[in-house]
Parts: C-alpha cells; sequence; structure tokens
C-alpha cells in the first residue's frame, strides 16, 4: 500500500482538484492523509466531504506545513509513502509508474520522476524538469547540481521502526533536508520517465520568501557539515552554489543589498 500525505492550510480554490487526482489514479492500494493545518477557510468541509474509506482526516492547530507531515508520518499505514501539496495534482499513472520501479531492484528506496510546471489553471506548460541520477543520492543532494530533487516528489520505500519526521525549525529547504538524511542512512535513488506531478507554479509558492529560503539553505548547512559522508570539498560545493543561488534570486527581486549580505 503506498501512503499519500496532503497537508493543506486555507486550500479550498485547489484542494478538491488535489484529492480528485488521488482518487483518479489507476493504482488503487493507496491511503490519502489529509491534515488540515488550521484553516479557517473552506477547506475542512471540502477535505471532510469525502466518503471514500481509503481516506483519513486529521487536523491540527496552524503549525506549518513540517509539523503537519509529520502529523500525516506518524499515522501512515504503507509500505512506500509520498507527498502532495495541497495545490499540485497527480497524473494517473503517477503511483504505478513509481512503484513499478521499485520492483525492478531491491535496493531501490527512493524512486521519483518527471515533475511538469504548469501555470496555475493547469493548462499551459512553463517548464519540464526529469530527474538523471542513479544510485545513492546524498552525495547529487548536497552538490545541488538538480539531478535528483526539485521537491517533494520521491516515493519512499518505507522502513520498518524508523522515525521520519521532518525538521520543524524549518519553512524552506525542510524538504532538502529531509532527503539528505534518508540518503545518509543509504538506499539507491532511481526514477521512471513518466510525469509524476503536475506543479502548478502561484503567486504564494514558498519560493517566494526569499529570506525563508536562506535560512533553510544556511540552517541545512550547518546540520550536515559534522556529517562523515560529507567532505570538506562537498562542503564547500553546497555553499558556493546555494550563494550563488540565493545571490541571483535577490537581484532578480531587485534586493542588491541582500544579494550581497547573502555572500558572506
Amino acid at each position: 500500500m503506498i501512503s499519500i500525505i496532503l497537508p493543506f492550510f486555507n486550500s479550498e480554490e485547489y484542494l478538491k482538484e488535489s484529492i480528485q487526482s488521488v482518487l483518479n489514479q489507476n493504482f488503487h492500494d493507496w491511503e490519502l492523509i489529509l491534515v488540515n493545518d488550521g484553516s479557517t477557510d473552506n477547506s475542512k468541509d471540502i477535505a471532510r466531504s469525502y466518503r471514500d474509506s481509503r481516506i483519513y482526516y486529521f487536523e491540527q492547530e496552524n503549525k506549518g506545513v513540517s509539523e503537519a507531515r509529520n502529523l500525516g508520518l506518524r499515522n501512515m499505514k504503507g509500505d512506500y509513502f509520498c507527498f502532495l501539496d495541497s495545490d499540485d495534482v497527480l497524473p494517473p499513472k503517477s503511483l504505478k509508474s513509481r512503484l513499478s520501479i521499485f520492483e525492478l531492484n531491491p535496493n531501490i528506496h527512493f524512486v521519483d520522476g518527471r515533475v511538469i510546471k504548469m501555470d496555475k489553471t493547469l493548462n499551459i506548460t512553463t517548464q519540464e524538469w526529469q530527474p538523471t541520477h542513479e544510485g545513492n543520492p546524498l552525495k547529487d543532494l548536497v552538490s545541488l547540481n538538480g539531478n535528483c530533487f526539485l521537491g517533494l516528489t520521491w516515493m519512499i520505500k518505507r522502513i520498518s521502526g524508523k522515525n521520519y519526521q521532518f525538521d520543524t525549525n524549518l519553512t524552506h529547504s525542510e524538504d532538502l533536508l529531509f532527503y539528505m538524511k534518508l540518503a545518509r542512512n543509504g538506499g539507491e535513488y532511481s526514477f521512471t520517465d513518466d510525469p509524476i506531478l503536475y506543479y502548478r507554479d502561484t503567486p504564494h509558492s514558498a519560493m517566494k520568501n526569499l529570506k525563508g529560503l536562506e535560512h533553510g539553505y544556511r540552517f541545512t548547512g550547518n546540520s550536515i557539515k559534522e556529517w562523515n559522508e560529507v567532505d570538506k570539498k562537498l562542503l564547500k560545493t553546497y555553499q558556493f552554489r546555494y550563494k550563488k543561488a540565493m545571490f541571483l534570486a535577490y537581484l532578480r527581486v531587485f534586493q542588491p543589498i541582500n544579494a550581497i549580505l547573502t555572500i558572506f
């Protein structure tokens, strides 16, 4: 069984479409864990309107997406799990195409796939991303080269007894650090060529908060610098690439002072 964890906060505009994309899967042995992170709009009513026995509803006070995902992780029952944001959509073969890759090799613990970025109406494709990495993904993640990471797009083989948790100190890059910790414990990464996510690029996307993103990068760098698996050269590569990315990101929104400060 596959557990799909879907946290949401004031997501009434797109939530129904996200849930329906799970119901439309051509693989049917799944559970959908909906976690209401203190919504004040009509999201709760939308989530609770479904009567499918595979859909489970939880709620908490507004504590942020990491706490919401952790609540889902604590309650999942699947042999595999993945995540879905409340404004994104799964193509009909998303679950089955990723699951089929696991069947090829027992050493595979993480399966990804092609991500299609679209406008907010999901009518216009703005960008496509295809992973290319195979093998353990830790060094690739730390290198920030984009061969195996675009966000929470992995399906993960669940290890019995393992405690899966996001760091709740972060509002950004929590997904990157989460994956790094998993990869540090071993396991191979692979991918399908099929599309596994339609990513809705909205004005409120988390990537728009550059200060939060910079803090996430710095926190992640401080977290991994003591790991034996990350040598000094690899750590320098991480620091150079995240600082370059933040420098350019600040310049794009006409914040030259913040761009300069991010170098130090």
